[in-house]
């Protein structure tokens, strides 16, 4: 049991630094080849956000998993919301953009009811389903680049790095998501088997947390800094990546059984969006006690998982 959580835990940092080396190699090729910043940001970048949670969900549906598989992504997206936006918002209120507000919120959560009514009719996720919600992938990422574009968001400007070093941060970043996400699902299904508890409640609370790390740490830091103008944007952006482009080249390598259980927190996690867009929606704002109502729910569902 130890061994198991210890590799867990390596696993977990494995993915994390996996992720972030992965992603600089990949911007400096795409800067060699004369790619705009305002492009990079809104794919590469934000696609490496949600590579350890991709890397999990895609090795555990290699493996069978389908509990960790599914649970990660739905127990990422529940996490976002209750648990980092509500620690956020503890530390000092969050503005919310009008963009997020009047569309990215309502899509999260019109794609987070399309998975589950997919999953309460067919019960499974399909390679269909799966070209579906790619299809909207693509869809989103261009919504994102004409709305970069037409809010004059200024160009980011990226370090130049040598060819053989990003040459190389590609390869290990590989590797390190390869190594991580094959240690992080073995030590959780042994870790599920120890405590007797199912593959969907690990995914749905262990793993999904430590997917999540990255940002947590990156939201938390901002509001002790008083940078809060993007958090929001940003969470709802991972939970779009998440169920969108994770669940989606999860199921299209191997389509994912859709346990009646999931229907339920699936539920939860509409909930957690409707209840963002209720405590935002008076005076564009995430308060305090918003984020207090939030980690009361998270706390609340992590019981409801145990019991």
């Amino acid at each position: 049991m130890l061994t198991s959580i210890l590799f867990l835990v390596i696993g977990l940092i494995l993915l994390v630094r996996g992720a972030d080396t992965f992603v600089d190699g990949a911007v400096s090729v795409a800067r060699r080849f004369h790619i705009p910043p305002i492009v990079i940001g809104t794919t590469l970048v934000a696609i490496g956000t949600s590579a350890p949670e991709a890397a999990i969900s895609i090795a555990a549906a290699l493996r069978g998993s389908d509990g960790v598989s599914i649970g990660n992504i739905i127990g990422s997206n529940i996490t976002n919301i209750f648990l980092i936006l509500g620690m956020t918002a503890v530390i000092g209120s969050i503005p919310v953009q009008k963009n997020t507000r009047k569309y990215e919120l309502p899509f999260v959560g019109i794609i987070t009811l399309l998975l589950c009514l997919i999953g309460m009719w067919f019960e499974v996720i399909s390679r269909l389903a799966a070209f579906v919600f790619l299809g909207l992938f693509i869809g989103f990422i261009a919504y994102m680049i004409v709305m970069a574009r037409r809010g004059n968001t200024p160009d980011t400007e990226y370090k130049e790095i040598p060819i053989v070093e990003t040459i190389i941060m590609i390869v290990a970043g590989i590797a390190a998501l390869v190594i991580g996400s094959d240690l992080t699902v073995d030590s959780a299904m042994e870790i599920a088997r120890y405590a007797n508890v199912s593959e969907r409640v690990i995914g749905l609370t262990v793993v999904a947390f430590g997917t999540s790390l990255p940002e947590l740490v990156v939201c938390v830091v901002a509001a002790i800094k008083h940078e809060y103008d993007m958090a929001v944007g940003n969470i709802v952006g991972s939970n779009i990546f998440n169920t969108l482009f994770v669940l989606g080249m999860a199921a299209a390598i191997r389509p994912l059984p859709f346990a009646d259980a999931f229907l339920t927190d699936g539920a939860i996690a509409v909930m957690a969006v409707a209840m963002l867009m209720i405590f935002t929606a008076r005076n564009s704002k995430l308060s305090r006690f918003g984020g207090l109502a939030f980690l009361i729910s998270y706390v609340a569902y992590i019981l409801y998982l145990m019991v």
